[in-house]
């Protein structure tokens, strides 16, 4: 704006010393004329100025008020992101609070799952500890406080095989000269093995080989126990007492009578399974066994213990299999009878729990029942 002012008044000084030379009035003369001159250009500048400065005062307004309504827009975008800043923190703060949440509760539901598992497994132990406790400890303690009352029992009992064995080896003597001067024709033979098995008779001296069996079987059980052996053979710890009560009911009551409750229903499986061990050497799968008790309690003793100490399966349990259990005499009978025309050989065990023992049970050749203690009734479920 200024610099098209400027050259108007300078342009006309810078011609003047020329002019002025020759004539000194001339110059006074016409410095006025250049006077007036000059006062009408200068008049001309200024309006235009003011245009001009007006034009920028107006839009330095503008931009000013551009300047206000960017600080505006500025200042609104920072608030709307200030607020949807802390939207998005509430909201991530929210749902992590909630992920927690759910995360805590599925903790604690699982906490009190495996605590309600912990407490049932304590409790199984603690059953198991008290079966332990009663069924061996207990047995034990049980046995040693008996062991003076059994004395003069045992004392009696050896001294009734030792008659018997006397007796055994005085019978052979008188037959062996008899053996070349009695003929014996084949079908003789075959007629004995047949009858043989249905009622072995292992007090009678003509069964020697049983006898040397058994006796060699008890030894075995008593002084090598095999606890990882075949099925049906004597997995347990096999004590003198058990062999004594074993070997007086095979030679002394000739596999048919009773024997004295041990005291425990273990202790008298134990025994039975001895007996059905050596059965089973001496007789094969031809043995079925037939277990008498008068409840399922009962009888589910005798399963579990007999699978314990022979070694068998469930699978081994049943109307065809080695092993039957009845709660009543009357089937166990009529079971035996078909066994007996079948040419099985049944072997019957009466548990202690029998008060009175069916006179029908008596007929068949191979039975053990255990008379219970007078002064130690056996337990009523």
């Amino acid at each position: 704006m200024y610099s098209d002012e400027s050259p108007t008044p300078e342009s006309h000084p810078s011609a003047q010393p020329h002019e002025q030379t020759p004539n000194a009035n001339a110059a006074n003369s016409g410095s006025s004329a250049i006077g007036t001159g000059s006062s009408a250009i200068f008049t001309t500048p200024s309006k235009n100025t003011r245009n001009e400065m007006n034009d920028l005062e107006q839009r330095v307004a503008e931009l000013q008020q551009q300047e206000k309504a960017l600080r505006q827009e500025i200042s609104s975008l920072q608030a709307s992101y200030n607020t949807m800043l802390q939207r998005q923190i509430a909201e991530a703060q929210t749902a992590i609070g909630q992920l927690m949440k759910e995360s805590l509760s599925e903790l604690e539901q699982r906490r009190q799952t495996l605590q309600l598992t912990v407490e049932q497994l304590e409790r199984r132990q603690e059953r198991i500890r008290n079966e332990m406790r009663t069924t061996f400890a207990g047995t034990s303690q049980d046995l040693a406080i008996r062991v003076q009352g059994f004395k003069d029992y045992l004392v009696g009992s050896l001294q009734d095989l030792a008659t018997a064995a006397e007796q055994l080896q005085l019978v052979p003597a008188n037959s062996e000269p008899q053996r070349p001067m009695k003929p014996q024709p084949p079908a003789a033979d075959f007629v004995q093995a047949e009858e043989e098995p249905i009622a072995p008779q292992f007090a009678d001296q003509r069964f020697q080989d049983q006898t040397k069996r058994i006796r060699k079987l008890l030894d075995q059980y008593r002084t090598s126990p095999d606890y990882y052996g075949p099925p049906w053979q004597l997995r347990r710890t096999f004590e003198p007492i058990h062999a004594e009560r074993v070997a007086n009911w095979f030679f002394t009551q000739g596999g048919r009578g009773a024997l004295r409750t041990m005291g425990s229903r273990l202790q008298n499986i134990l025994i039975a399974s001895a007996v059905i061990s050596i059965l089973r050497d001496l007789h094969g799968e031809r043995l079925r066994t037939l277990v008498l008790g008068n409840s399922p309690e009962r009888l589910g003793e005798w399963r579990r213990g007999l699978q314990d100490c022979l070694g068998v399966s469930r699978a081994d349990f049943g109307s065809e299999e080695g092993i039957v259990l009845f709660e009543d005499p009357e089937p166990l009978a009529q079971r035996a009878d078909r066994l007996l025309k079948q040419k099985q050989l049944p072997f019957i065990i009466v548990d202690e729990s029998e008060v009175v023992i069916d006179i029908a049970l008596l007929q068949f050749p191979l039975w053990l029942a255990y008379a219970p203690d007078p002064l130690n009734p056996p337990m009523v479920y």
